[in-house]
């Protein structure tokens, strides 16, 4: 029996065309007739939203997150999301904690449009869904992005290239798997790399703001964002997750208004660590109740709070254990 497996289209990059901007026009459809190879699973289509990965937002976030669930209780064994490419990493990875899928939802898309020679579009597409009904994928479950030949855990995975066709890489721990010849050879064992928020939601009118260190920098992002009643803030920081001393001393104003920190890297590798004392040092600021995001990058960073602060847990559980273990 040919396995089901749902594709759910946003828009994107995958879906855009034009003679001189280029927007999101295709439909799901249309996107499945230009791939080949795929006649082996019973395909279904949903149209989620026709948007650019530029302008995904929580809203939109969270119809996706209706569709998948709602094909989940449905019975499909596997779910590809065309996505573009500015926020995939993104959406996969809030998906991956909104819905906690048991079978895999695979995230592509494309960065040469539709109507570009030498799209990339059908091959990321065909390989998405490869995967998503791949026995392995389904028997594991999880949240993934399929792209270039290669397989990323929502968890791990980034845009590393503004127009390159590799885009997207794994720090530290590369892809799961890669498409050969041969088909798709595993290089880890899939499965969700994500520990669950319980009940997890997300609120779309909770408010994140990611600051960033840099030399020299003052502490007034923070203090207007206190102003304007934020919700939470996360230190995109230095090194290991340092801050200058006024942006530190900003920080700490925060916290006591109650206002909870995330610190995590501008470091595209490695984990953050409260080592350095002095004003701004990320052990002062753990000192002062920070929490630190190990090697999540800032945008995730902000999407876990987010939904953290949505769902009424604990933050300091909810990122727990990150800088040790780094499976949040």
């Amino acid at each position: 029996m040919q396995p089901r497996v749902l594709v759910a289209s946003t828009g994107g990059t995958i879906a855009s065309t034009g003679a001189d901007a280029k927007t999101p026009t295709e439909s799901a459809p249309t996107l499945l007739g230009a791939v080949p190879g795929v006649e082996e699973v019973d395909l279904e289509v949903a149209e989620v939203a026709q948007a650019s990965g530029f302008q995904m937002d929580f809203d939109r976030l969270e119809a996706l997150r209706e569709t998948v669930v709602g094909a989940l209780a449905d019975g499909v064994e596997g779910i590809v999301v065309t996505h573009g490419t500015d926020t995939m990493a993104e959406s996969a990875y809030a998906i991956k904690l909104l819905a906690d899928p048991d079978r895999p939802v695979v995230f592509t898309g494309a960065q040469r449009p539709a109507d570009e020679p030498g799209t990339d579009g059908p091959t990321n597409l065909r390989d998405a869904i490869r995967t998503a009904a791949d026995p392995r994928f389904r028997a594991a479950g999880g949240t993934y992005l399929a792209f270039d030949d290669e397989v990323h855990a929502a968890r791990r995975v980034r845009k590393g290239h503004t127009t390159a066709l590799g885009t997207f890489e794994s720090p530290s721990t590369g892809p799961v798997g890669e498409f050969t010849p041969d088909g798709l050879r595993l290089l880890r064992d899939p499965g969700p790399e994500s520990a669950p928020i319980p009940d997890a939601e997300l609120d779309p009118e909770i408010r994140v703001e990611i600051v960033t260190n840099a030399l020299g920098a003052d502490g007034g992002a923070v203090d207007r964002a206190r102003e304007a009643g934020v919700d939470g803030i996360v230190l995109a920081g230095t090194g290991l997750g340092n801050a200058t001393a006024d942006l530190g001393a900003a920080l700490e104003r925060a916290m006591a208004d109650g206002i909870p920190v995330v610190v995590t890297s501008r470091c595209p590798d490695g984990t953050t660590a409260g080592l350095y004392g002095g004003p701004g040092g990320g052990a002062t600021l753990r000192e002062a109740g920070a929490v630190g995001a190990g090697d999540l990058p800032p945008w995730k960073a902000r999407l876990r709070l987010a939904i953290a602060l949505s769902s009424d847990a604990d933050v300091a559980e909810c990122f727990g254990g990150l800088e040790s273990d780094g499976q949040a």
